[in-house]
């Protein structure tokens, strides 16, 4: 797990530490006096949550991040930010991408208080992607569809930030990593235009029960790995697409939800065969199967087995 925390009124020594955490860039200052500039950070290896509050007007140039780099605003403005054919400002409330990872963009930032997500733009391909050889997907527009995709979006940073980045023992479980990271980019897709959903697809294709074996098997012997709906789909030689209409045409579910449910049944089976007398708990099992919100976790557990998962690890 990665943090950072910068706090300074030196506008060089700002510019330089945003240069070396975001990307080439220069700033100035349109306000008289202090130039406090306070950033927190919080990431794993593909993504990270920024908390930003600047208490003036700043002005910035940035080179390309190679990120897809998502601004939230909750206090202030952000005015004449632009790339390549857009222009835009924003205030508190609004989500926006800042620019596509390839594009310089130029803007200020007016005494504002807001986060930053930054995520790898391998992450989409990976969770929407169509396979080996494919293109990579990408975001078409800078604003979120709708105001309730940016709320979902919303929820899911915030799920990022307070429940996985806040505990470095749970961001450091692979499992639980990679799972997180996925279902970001997944709300990235729901929430922004993109390649991968506006394009036509023939949804038809190869929704056979041969798909359906390949998949539930791949699924079957990877459980414990940090796989993607991509993966599965590479594995059942067939489209993203295709499989997750191939998975609501014959099972009613998902590729992902399935996976879930494999990963349950192995968490199951380990706490009916833990010890609590040698350490164990339901968190660590829990965790281990990549769930790491407990009440969650327990939730879950509960519609399926209708018990407790400290009554079976108790053998009740």
């Amino acid at each position: 797990m990665e943090t950072l925390t910068f706090d300074s009124d030196d506008l060089a020594v700002t510019e330089d530490f945003l240069s070396r955490a975001y990307a080439k860039m220069r700033i100035a200052s349109g306000s008289p006096g202090a130039n406090r500039a306070r950033i927190r950070r919080a990431g794993i290896a593909s993504v990270s949550v920024d908390e930003l509050a600047l208490d003036f007007e700043m002005s910035y140039a940035v080179t390309p991040l190679g990120r897809i780099c998502l601004c939230t605003v909750h206090e202030g403005t952000v005015q004449d930010h632009g790339f390549q054919g857009v222009e835009d400002s924003f205030g508190p409330g609004d989500m926006v991408l800042f620019a596509p990872p390839d594009l310089p963009y130029t803007g200020r930032i007016c005494q504002a208080r807001y986060t930053i997500t930054m995520l790898d733009p391998a992450l989409l391909s990976q969770v929407a992607g169509g396979g080996e050889g494919s293109r990579p997907v990408r975001l078409t527009g800078h604003r979120p569809r709708s105001a309730a995709a940016a709320r979902q979006l919303h929820r899911t940073i915030a799920h990022l930030r307070d429940t996985v980045l806040a505990d470095p023992e749970t961001a450091d479980q692979p499992l639980i990593a990679a799972t997180a990271a996925q279902h970001l980019a997944a709300s990235v897709l729901a929430a922004f235009p993109n390649t991968a959903l506006d394009e036509p697809a023939d949804e038809r294709a190869d929704a056979r029960p041969a798909v359906l074996r390949r998949a539930l098997g791949y699924i079957d012997d990877h459980a414990d790995r940090p796989i993607t709906v991509a993966d599965i789909a590479a594995a059942a030689h067939v489209t993203v697409r295709a499989l997750q209409y191939a998975f609501r045409r014959h099972l009613d579910t998902t590729p992902l939800a399935q996976l879930r449910r494999v990963r349950l049944a192995h968490a199951h089976h380990d706490l009916v065969a833990a010890d609590p007398g040698e350490g164990a708990t339901v968190t660590e099992i829990a965790a281990r199967w990549g769930f790491h919100h407990p009440g969650r976790f327990a939730s879950l557990y509960r519609d399926t087995y209708r018990r407790a998962p400290h009554e079976t690890l108790a053998g009740g």
